[in-house]
């Protein structure tokens, strides 16, 4: 059983201190072995957990004064720490938790005493942050930069930047690791969940991988076929539009949809709309008004 020396673990010379330089001490220490400053470096955590020990018995002047008893007799007049033997090991163990800590009968031996301690000063990672920002289909498709304001733990607005990978998918979740809350005990911070919503836009819709658009056409158009030019995100298009289209009726042209994660695309689905004219000239109606005399088409068949 090793007693700890806090005062030489603070960088204090004993007892004899302010509470206010016990305070200056313990912030100096933390920063300077603080994990996240120490990444990589061998015993820093446990450094690390020995201080906030430290500061948390000396900063309470009940503790602390218990603690100095034991300090005068155990440690004052041997550098270091203090090796107790075998058979000294459970009496000073009991001596020094019970005179912090308090009553520890209960518990069997040291070992537990520290384990459980141990456990209750685990360090837990912060909560996450989830949150969601809409974008439109051309920001998904080609992975554009967004920015985000949060409002942090003290209520002030916090903007976070980011990428959106290319041909992310709608709903699909962003993380962003260490920048959601902070841990209360020296553990890791929590990460910013980013959920992603694209955007319907009036021309495009997007399902899956696949983009709809309408094409609006004549009458004379669809019973005679045509050509259509459509801009559909990163270029422009020719469509064929058959003789004899329906209301309603789908041309999907392959490859021209949305981006998906291994760089191909999805597919295009036109859905053809037949626009009637609500005023016509005389010419136009007579000339209507003879194909109706002359056809033999019968919609009802």
């Amino acid at each position: 059983m090793i007693i700890k020396d806090y005062y030489k673990i603070l960088n204090l010379d004993g007892p004899k201190v302010e509470p206010n330089k016990i305070k200056n001490a313990y912030r100096e220490q933390a920063k300077k072995y603080h994990p996240d400053s120490n990444v990589g470096k061998r015993n820093t955590e446990e450094r690390f957990k020995d201080i906030n020990e430290a500061y948390r018995v000396l900063s309470n002047a009940d503790t602390k004064k218990k603690y100095d008893r034991v300090w005068n007799s155990k440690i004052k007049r041997r550098s270091g720490t203090y090796k107790a033997n075998k058979k000294e090991r459970e009496a000073l163990s009991k001596e020094l938790f019970n005179m912090i800590f308090g009553n520890v009968d209960d518990i069997n031996n040291s070992e537990n005493i520290l384990k459980i301690k141990s456990a209750n000063k685990k360090a837990l990672k912060g909560k996450n942050i989830e949150t969601s920002i809409e974008i439109s289909i051309e920001d998904g498709y080609y992975g554009k930069s967004k920015k985000i304001s949060l409002k942090d733990e003290k209520g002030k607005f916090k903007t976070f930047s980011f990428k959106v990978p290319e041909g992310i998918k709608n709903n699909e979740k962003i993380k962003l690791s260490g920048l959601g809350n902070k841990s209360k005990n020296g553990g890791e911070n929590g990460d910013l969940i980013i959920k992603i919503k694209i955007e319907n836009s009036k021309e495009l819709k997007l399902k899956e991988d696949d983009l709809y658009t309408n094409v609006y056409i004549t009458p004379w158009d669809a019973i005679l076929g045509t050509r259509v030019n459509l801009t559909i995100i990163d270029e422009n298009i020719s469509i064929k539009i058959p003789k004899g289209v329906q209301y309603g009726d789908k041309i999907e042209i392959k490859g021209k949809g949305y981006k998906k994660g291994d760089g191909t695309r999805g597919n295009l689905i036109v859905n053809t709309e037949i626009v009637i004219p609500k005023k016509v000239t005389t010419e136009e109606q007579e000339q209507i008004e003879k194909i109706r005399a002359i056809s033999n088409f019968n919609h009802r068949d």
